[in-house]
């Protein structure tokens, strides 16, 4: 009988710690959608206000690499983990895949226009994975910004993509376009230099060469599968 109550016990805590996992998860889902897009105003947005302020500005969707509609699948079920092993190693999707890619449209402030499209993207760094949301002002070309974080990068290297002095040096005009072609943004190698007259390139992290070459591939591979999307709705 004790066994019976303890196992009761354990599997009640068990499914309410595992809700709990959950609402954390999702409420970090929605901070990092709306601090990609709207920067310092999240900051000062309280925890407890976050998932109001995101139902009121953000519409969800679901495209494929066709730029087509998914119906049937929320946003939040993707799992960004699952949707990249369909990707070939040059971030192709694997002949027989479909991928499914979230879209997030944040409304300006009275919900009469879309005035950012946040993309998420996933991709591998020097340990494990990283990942991403790239927030594209209405003209779906200009970066508004960006948040990255990582499961394993080296602490004081590669984990420095987690810190708003790199994330912000996405913003300042730089653009996924050169012309009509996706050439999206490179993080340069090295440290300290000037490249705010480059539209697509960032200053680099000191040591951590081969997290920025992840970072960059992650950037370049999931603008290229969303670039149907973007074509359809630029045209």
């Amino acid at each position: 009988m004790v066994i019976l109550v303890c196992g009761v016990l354990l599997s009640v805590v068990s499914g309410a710690l595992a809700e709990k996992q959950y609402e954390e998860r999702e409420l970090e889902r929605k901070k990092f959608i709306l601090k990609a897009a709207l920067g310092d105003e999240i900051a000062a947005v309280e925890k407890t206000e976050i998932a109001v302020m995101y139902e009121q500005r953000v519409k969800e969707s679901v495209v494929n690499s066709k730029g087509e509609t998914v119906d049937g699948i929320a946003a939040n079920a993707v799992k960004l983990k699952n949707e990249y092993k369909k990707l070939e190693k040059n971030g192709s999707v694997k002949a027989g895949q479909s991928i499914n890619l979230p879209v997030y449209m944040v409304m300006n402030a009275d919900g009469s226009e879309v005035e950012y499209y946040v993309v998420p993207t996933y991709g591998f760094g020097l340990w494990d994975n990283i990942w991403g949301y790239v927030a594209l002002q209405k003209d779906l070309n200009t970066i508004n910004g960006v948040v990255l974080d990582h499961k394993g990068e080296t602490p004081g290297l590669g984990a420095r993509i987690t810190e708003e002095k790199v994330q912000n040096r996405y913003r300042s005009g730089k653009t996924i376009f050169e012309g009509d072609k996706l050439v999206s943004v490179t993080m340069k190698k090295g440290e300290g230099n000037d490249y705010s007259s480059d539209p697509h390139a960032v200053d680099g992290m000191s040591g951590a060469t081969l997290t920025a070459d992840g970072v960059n591939a992650m950037m370049s591979s999931y603008m290229n599968l969303y670039l149907s999307f973007i074509n359809a709705k630029k045209s």
